[in-house]
């Protein structure tokens, strides 16, 4: 049985707790067999992270040193990229990890907006969770709506709270609907080519 292990670098504290749900649920979809040993998250702050360079090469240093200690072992970058184009964004950082790495594995993924405009693209499959409408419907344009977090807390008698709400809410959302979104089925992908048999 194949082991794949994994250092993530994200940006907020409930992704923390999300990203690692997030990773079993992608492994689970094309290595059912398989087992995902991870290292606990570093969390970043995202404007340094992508704009100081001795802040950036700090932490990735760091989380390929944790995983270079495991075989088939990689790093993932999941941040927000708010109203920059992840297109753009996302080459950019690669080119900076490759330069701090070398060809050490590293997958990186920048949700347009926020990682919770995946929820949004998937909000049918999320009806009930949290409190949320039985009726709920996505918005039309996910990616358009420049709160993420506010649009389900509007919906849920106690608002979001990313760190209850951002697991369970992972632990359920559909990946088939959310990868209407360009930058989760971007995401899926590549961790689909990561965890292959």
């Amino acid at each position: 049985m194949s082991t794949f292990f994994v250092a993530p670098i994200v940006e907020g504290h409930g992704e923390v707790e999300a990203v690692p749900v997030l990773l079993r649920r992608l492994l689970w979809e094309v290595s059912p067999e398989a087992s995902l040993r991870l290292n606990p998250p570093l969390r970043v702050k995202a404007s340094s992270f992508f704009a100081d360079e001795q802040y950036f090469a700090r932490y990735v240093e760091l989380a390929v040193r944790k995983a270079r200690q495991h075989p088939r072992s990689s790093v993932l970058i999941l941040l927000d990229c708010e109203d920059e184009c992840p297109g753009r964004m996302g080459p950019d950082l690669a080119a900076r990890a490759a330069f701090v790495a070398g060809d050490f594995p590293i997958t990186i993924a920048l949700a347009h907006r926020e990682y919770e405009t995946w929820f949004l693209a998937a909000a049918r499959s999320l009806r009930g969770t949290g409190g949320l409408p039985a009726d709920l419907q996505a918005p039309p344009d996910p990616e358009s709506i420049r709160d993420a977090k506010g649009w389900l807390g509007d919906g849920m008698p106690v608002g979001y709270n990313p760190v209850n709400d951002q697991p369970a809410f992972t632990a359920r959302f559909s990946f088939e609907a959310a990868s209407s979104v360009p930058s989760f089925d971007r995401l899926r992908r590549r961790l689909h080519r990561l965890f292959a048999p």
